[in-house]
């Protein structure tokens, strides 16, 4: 991604988060703060395990109850989402605002970027009112490979999916 400043991601997300915890009256933790800083330090979906390794930096005692407990109130504050597929997490883009969750996951280097696909989450809702469906939970995920990662392969068929 060039012309990048990922700084500048970090920095929003952690004041962004901030800002909700304040008006949501919860504690956002020193643990809190540098897990989901770990979580925003490339756009690559990140393992809890791979966060407890880097938080034991910050804080040696920590134990894998610390990195749970951190990610359940992440998730809770909706601040970050957990990839189903890869068992991992990234941050939310738009904590603002409900959103169905929408990735496309690159298999070449694990870059996952948050989309807001409207017209897919709708038609998507459209198909669970029609079947009568009562969802617990939505996440639409796609594998594929980013554009970086597809100018490396050698040319392929490209056709549907």
């Amino acid at each position: 991604m060039s012309g990048h400043d990922h700084h500048d991601c970090i920095h929003r997300a952690l004041a962004s988060a901030e800002k909700r915890c304040a008006e949501r009256g919860v504690r956002f933790t020193p643990v809190r703060r540098r897990v989901l800083e770990l979580i925003w330090r490339s756009h690559e979906a990140v393992k809890a395990y791979d966060l407890l390794e880097d938080l034991k930096v910050f804080d040696p005692g920590a134990k894998p109850t610390t990195v749970y407990r951190a990610l359940d109130f992440l998730r809770e504050q909706g601040l970050i989402h957990r990839v189903e597929s890869l068992n991992a997490f990234i941050g939310c883009t738009d904590v603002e605002h409900q959103h169905e969750l929408f990735l496309l996951i690159c298999d070449g280097c694990n870059w996952v970027e948050e989309r807001q696909a409207k017209g897919v989450t709708d038609a998507v809702a459209g198909e669970i009112r029609d079947a009568n469906f009562l969802p617990r939970h939505k996440a639409l995920e796609v594998h594929g490979l980013c554009a970086r990662c597809a100018a490396k392969e050698p040319k392929a068929v490209s056709g549907p999916a």
